[in-house]
């Protein structure tokens, strides 16, 4: 059997490039050196390059190759794990499509509307037994008049960036007086702008992906965060938060959970895997939907690869599985 050549693409243009790196070093040490000759290309702004003893060798973007000592090495299979744009945004995958690379990720169609909460929430709505937190959408050319936000939705609010897979630019906002400062934070990541109001209840994320072509929703993990909310600092600094995998749910719980995850991975066209995080309400449990990321954190710790070993496989085999399966 010959090895198939794969390209682990990592970093990006956004503040999540450190992450990127750590999530493709995980998989690369958790691809079978039998089956996958594995590059890392570290894309950038300028150029895309994979890294040698003897310095950077950039990739041709003309058909996605690299020249080493002189032999042209083509690619089987492109390993996406960048956060962000443009890997998680569908510029890459659009890319691969043109030439006819398969890769691990959702569409281009599917990663660029999950990128746009209020784009991915217009979808979900209405699966049943889904909730969703009431919201309005802001766009940064138009005026923002605080007493209509604070006249339609009720405090505490969050205010967060319509794009961008990380948790940056975010605030919590008890009244009025806090909008116009946390607006301003929000419209320096992006000039669309998320207000929602504040679900209180306990926070979750679950992986779901396509394992020999079925849809295996992973355990899920509890985020429990001594910030107010899981912010990047409560997401990347040691000791804020605390995760628990598999989460403390009834049995029953978890299969409703399975149920609406399953519908949502469907419903958007997923492919490959995908991590949703929702919150079940204080009192009554009933889930509301926060986002669904397609692109998520492979580091050794992140919340997938933790799913993954609390469902007793081990990570070269899903790995292979997610190459496997989109090949």
């Amino acid at each position: 059997m010959t090895a198939k050549n794969i390209a682990l693409l990592a970093g990006g243009f956004t503040g999540e490039y450190e992450v990127s790196i750590n999530s493709a070093k995980n998989i690369a040490e958790n691809l079978n050196a039998e089956k996958y000759r594995v590059y890392t290309i570290l894309v950038g702004r300028e150029n895309w390059f994979y890294q040698t003893a003897g310095g950077p060798v950039n990739i041709d973007k003309n058909d996605f190759s690299l020249t080493l000592n002189g032999e042209k090495i083509n690619f089987d299979f492109a390993f996406i794990t960048v956060h962000g744009t443009p890997g998680e945004d569908g510029k890459l995958q659009g890319y691969f499509d043109m030439l006819g690379i398969p890769y691990n990720t959702c569409d281009a169609t599917t990663s660029a509307i999950t990128m746009n909460k209020a784009y991915t929430k217009a979808l979900v709505e209405g699966i049943h037994r889904l909730h969703m937190a009431k919201s309005l959408r802001l766009y940064e050319k138009d005026m923002h008049d605080v007493a209509i936000i604070a006249a339609s939705l009720k405090f505490p609010l969050f205010i967060k960036p319509n794009n961008g897979g990380s948790s940056v630019g975010m605030s919590k906002v008890q009244n009025a007086a806090g909008l116009p400062d946390a607006l301003k934070k929000a419209f320096n990541e992006d000039d669309q702008v998320l207000v929602e109001e504040f679900i209180k209840g306990r926070e979750f994320s679950i992986g779901v992906a396509r394992l020999k072509g079925k849809i295996t929703v992973l355990p899920a993990t509890e985020i429990i965060t001594s910030k107010e909310f899981f912010d990047y600092e409560a997401k990347y600094s040691p000791g804020v938060s605390k995760e628990i995998t598999p989460a403390d749910l009834p049995a029953a719980k978890s299969a409703e959970i399975a149920e609406i995850v399953t519908e949502v991975y469907l419903r958007l066209n997923c492919k490959g895997m995908v991590r949703i995080d929702f919150i079940l309400l204080d009192g009554t449990d009933e889930f509301y939907f926060i986002e669904v990321n397609t692109t998520p954190g492979q580091s050794a710790a992140s919340l997938i690869p933790q799913q993954v070993r609390a469902a007793g496989m081990n990570l070269p085999d899903f790995y292979s599985e997610l190459i496997e399966g989109a090949l």
